[in-house]
C-alpha cells in the first residue's frame, strides 16, 4: 500500500518473444497492424507488448487477458487518438518498448507515463539544442564528450515519460521542459507552456528512473504529487505477470 504522500506503480520489463500464445491475445485490429510490419524484430516487440498490457491488466481488472478491451477516447478533444485505457477501470498504464526491452507501468487512478530507449550513436551536441532548454543545455555542456551520448538519451526518455503522463506525446515542445540533470534523481524543474497552464503552474508530475540494464536509458513519470513508490520487476514471459 502507498504511503501519505505516494502513488504505487508497477513497472513490468518483459523479454521480446514471438509466438502463437503470445500473438494469440491481438485484436484483430492488432493482428493487421502486425500483419503491416516489416521486420521481424518489430513484430516481435509489437506482439510481446500487446500480451504484457492484456495479461497486467486482465490481472488487474479481473478477467481473463483476451477479454481486456481498450478505449483510446481522447480525454482532451474526445476524438479517437488519446491515450488507451479500460473504460471504467482504476488501472491507468503506459507502454513502451526499443529494442530488446519491453515495458509497462500500471499505476490506479493516476496517469503514468513510462520511456525505454537504446542508446545508440547519434550526433548529441547537434541534436541537444533541438530538445534541451537553456539550462539543461548548460548542464549538458558540462559533460565530458564521452559520456553525453548516455547523457541525451536520459534527458530524452524523462521528457517521454512526462509527455505520456500527461496524455501529450510529442505535440508540445521538448524545449519547454527543464528537468534535472541526468546524474541527479529524475525531476521536472520547470515547464514553460505547459498544457492547461491557466496560472497555476505545470501539472503535478512524480519521476523516477529505471533499471533496463546496459546500453538502455528509461525512465517513469506519474501525473500526481508526492513521490512515486515504485515496484519493479523483470519477467520470463508477458503472459507470466504476476
Amino acid at each position: 500500500m502507498a504511503q501519505p504522500n505516494a502513488v504505487s506503480c508497477r513497472v513490468l520489463w518483459s523479454p521480446v518473444v514471438d509466438r502463437a500464445r503470445v500473438r494469440a491475445l491481438m485484436s484483430e485490429d492488432e493482428r493487421a497492424r502486425y500483419g503491416r510490419l516489416a521486420e521481424p524484430e518489430d513484430r516481435a516487440r509489437f506482439a510481446t507488448a500487446r500480451a504484457l498490457v492484456r495479461s497486467a491488466l486482465g490481472r488487474a481488472t479481473g478477467v481473463s487477458p483476451g477479454a481486456v478491451v481498450f478505449s483510446r477516447r481522447c480525454g482532451h478533444c474526445g476524438g479517437p487518438h488519446g491515450k488507451p485505457r479500460v473504460p471504467g477501470a482504476a488501472a491507468r498504464f503506459s507502454l513502451s518498448h526499443s529494442g530488446g526491452r519491453v515495458v509497462l507501468a500500471v499505476t490506479e487512478h493516476a496517469e503514468p507515463g513510462v520511456d525505454v530507449e537504446r542508446v545508440t550513436a547519434r550526433e548529441v551536441d547537434r541534436l541537444a539544442p533541438r530538445v534541451l532548454s537553456a539550462r539543461e543545455l548548460e548542464d549538458f555542456r558540462r559533460i565530458r564528450p564521452e559520456d553525453r551520448t548516455a547523457a541525451y538519451h536520459v534527458y530524452w526518455t524523462r521528457k517521454e515519460a512526462v509527455l505520456k503522463a500527461v496524455g501529450r506525446g510529442l505535440s508540445v515542445p521538448l524545449r519547454g521542459l527543464t528537468l534535472a540533470a541526468p546524474a541527479r534523481p529524475a525531476a521536472l524543474l520547470s515547464w514553460d507552456g505547459a498544457p492547461g497552464d491557466g496560472g497555476t503552474g505545470p501539472p503535478a508530475v512524480a519521476m523516477a528512473d529505471l533499471d533496463p540494464g546496459p546500453g538502455y536509458a528509461a525512465a517513469l513519470a506519474v501525473e500526481a504529487a508526492g513521490r512515486i513508490e515504485l515496484a519493479e520487476w523483470t519477467l520470463d514471459d508477458p503472459l507470466d505477470v504476476p
